[in-house]
């Protein structure tokens, strides 16, 4: 049986919107995302709630290995969504990943083009803790000098993968991290330090 979405669709997307804008424009703070979903497993709510929100017919959907396996997590997406699923993360508009620990090298996503780097992947990971703390330092645009995000699990070898990524500008992978009722923003613009 699928399960429901947004109760009240305008307004809760508007709200997730609005905090996932938020946690972009000032990398390093942490915004609280407002989820009453009960999507399938392994699909957090927060994860959910960002593809119901951000998704739609336009744009490709990559999903993680975890989240593949999971027939019904592509069923409860496609319906609510309409988003199509491909299986090359370098095709993705946005991509999925619930098991952070096992998160590909960000160059495996779409990095954009000089001419429209727009058109990179924002990546939404799913993590077990999002807090303020030793973990990521980071500066940049929107950022008031530094901010520290501690982060758990973190992807293997992603300080440097995220200097890289952002020694890149303006191409590159927007990040989106999450945590049960929470979300930060993590954009190419920001430099990362870890």
């Amino acid at each position: 049986m699928l399960r429901p979405g947004f109760r009240d669709p305008v307004h809760d997307a508007q709200g997730v919107f609005r905090a996932v804008l938020d946690a972009l424009a000032r990398p390093g703070t942490i915004h609280a995302i407002s989820t009453h979903l009960d999507p399938p497993e392994p699909l957090t709510p927060e994860l959910a709630a960002i593809a119901l929100a951000l998704t739609d017919g336009d744009t490709p959907v990559w999903l993680d290995p975890a989240l593949t396996a999971s027939p019904e997590v592509a069923a409860y997406l496609r319906f609510h969504t309409g988003a199509p699923l491909t299986d090359d993360p370098a095709r993705a508009a946005f991509a999925f990943v619930r098991e952070a620990g096992r998160c590909p090298p960000l160059a495996a996503f779409a990095q954009g083009s000089p001419a429209y780097p727009d058109g990179s992947t924002t990546l939404v990971l799913a993590l077990d803790s999002l807090d303020v703390g030793a973990g990521l330092r980071l500066t940049g645009p929107g950022s008031r000098g530094t901010a520290d995000l501690a982060l758990a699990p973190m992807p293997p070898g992603w300080p440097g993968a995220l200097r890289e990524n952002h020694a890149g500008f303006p191409l590159g992978v927007d990040g989106l991290l999450t945590a049960p009722g929470r979300v930060a923003g993590l954009p190419r613009s920001t430099a990362v330090e870890g």
